[in-house]
């Protein structure tokens, strides 16, 4: 089986997932869909995808089976809850949404049309979660009762080109997007490892000082002058996680942009930029090794030409030696992968998922629970660090 997809948005993760999809045996055909024609036609003839599309309207009438969704992170929900009542298997960017009421519906979409959803949530194969996963399963934990998650990714490192590139003349407004309101590859890293969900938060946010006119009340469209924040989470297994959001940050993100630490009664695990450690009562092993990913690509790709140089490094990343390529298809090898060798894994779960008429591993239901305690996290901020609690929707159901 295959099926044809149409991915939205050519900027610079749209054309690598596009590229993969294009490269999986069980995609049939992929479309270029911008409207940004030039956007849309270069991505075609580079990748040698099977067509252009001029608008998110033409893809949804036309009669491909999925859309991939690579829209500014604030645009998601809407478009996700239309593909899917147009009859669409959907895949998306995170995070999934930026309301409860937009998480809401979309589950209900998912629900009533029996169709495929996945966030593409990078931090579900980062090596420090497929590790903590693994041991966690084995018992090798004992029970882990705190776990911190961060997202350290400082505007310097790559984030003032990006919003550059896709917020035009007034991008300054969009990106003092609030930190918060994209908390999945911190909260992912944690929760996709430990099987729990947040049930309450308290956050608080730091309110930026640079006063360059990013995270600006006065110039964001979404009213935020946080630029960087910290938040508590009960767990719904009597634990603990802390997440930080930060922007503003004198850290190597370019090394490693997301960063956990895991503690249980048995064993711990931790790490920084370069180092990853297993440690029990008894003894501490250095298994930094085991997380390094090697270069699928080089540098100079011209894949990567419309990539600022500071991002390209998560563009290139192979795998790293706690992977399992052996489910990945051969027509991956050698092939673009990144955010530390995840995207392989991500499109293959979506393109298994389509064509099996299964339920992939960040459904739905377990990308609301990787993004809806960021968004009740930033009320919390802004409510001067108020502990609130998190609605659930519940776990996934065995199938639509």
């Amino acid at each position: 089986m295959a099926f044809s997809i149409g991915v939205l948005g050519m900027g610079q993760f749209g054309v690598q997932f596009a590229h993969l999809f294009k490269l999986h045996p069980g995609v049939s055909a992929v479309y270029a869909v911008d409207e940004l024609t030039e956007r849309a036609t270069t991505a075609c003839e580079q990748f040698r995808l099977d067509g252009t599309m001029a608008s998110f309207d033409e893809s949804l009438a036309s009669d491909v089976d999925a859309v991939a969704i690579f829209t500014q992170r604030w645009t998601h929900g809407p478009l996700v809850e239309r593909a899917l009542r147009a009859g669409k298997h959907v895949y998306s960017a995170v995070p999934m949404a930026v309301s409860e009421d937009e998480i809401a519906r979309i589950i209900e979409a998912v629900r009533e049309t029996g169709l495929v959803y996945a966030m593409g949530e990078t931090s579900y194969y980062n090596p420090a979660t497929v590790y903590a996963r693994s041991q966690h399963a084995a018992g090798r934990f004992g029970r882990i009762f705190y776990a911190e998650g961060d997202y350290v990714h400082d505007m310097d490192l790559g984030f003032y080109d990006a919003y550059k590139f896709s917020g035009g003349e007034n991008w300054k407004a969009t990106a003092s997007y609030p930190p918060m309101l994209y908390p999945t590859h911190a909260i992912g890293g944690v929760l996709g490892a430990v099987p729990a969900h947040a049930v309450s938060v308290s956050c608080v946010g730091v309110k930026d000082d640079r006063n360059d006119g990013v995270f600006d009340r006065n110039v964001s469209m979404f009213g935020n002058d946080f630029s960087n924040a910290t938040a508590l989470f009960e767990l719904s297994d009597g634990g603990v996680m802390r997440t930080n959001e930060m922007r503003r940050v004198g850290y190597p993100s370019h090394l490693r942009e997301s960063r956990f630490r895991f503690f249980g009664t048995e064993a711990s695990f931790e790490q920084l930029a370069t180092t990853t450690l297993w440690q029990d009562k008894q003894d501490v092993l250095d298994i930094s090794e085991q997380m390094q990913t090697r270069p699928s690509m080089s540098a100079d790709d011209p894949s990567l030409a419309n990539v600022a140089p500071e991002l390209r490094d998560a563009f290139i990343s192979g795998l790293a030696p706690v992977h399992d390529p052996s489910r990945l298809p051969e027509e991956f090898r050698g092939a673009p992968n990144g955010h530390e060798g995840s995207h392989q894994f991500l499109v293959d779960d979506f393109v298994t998922a389509v064509n099996s008429g299964t339920i992939p591993p960040v459904n739905a239901w377990v990308a609301a629970r990787f993004t809806l305690p960021g968004i009740v996290a930033h009320e919390s901020a802004q409510r001067g660090g108020e502990r609130l609690p998190i609605r659930d929707f519940g776990d996934a159901p065995a199938w639509l």
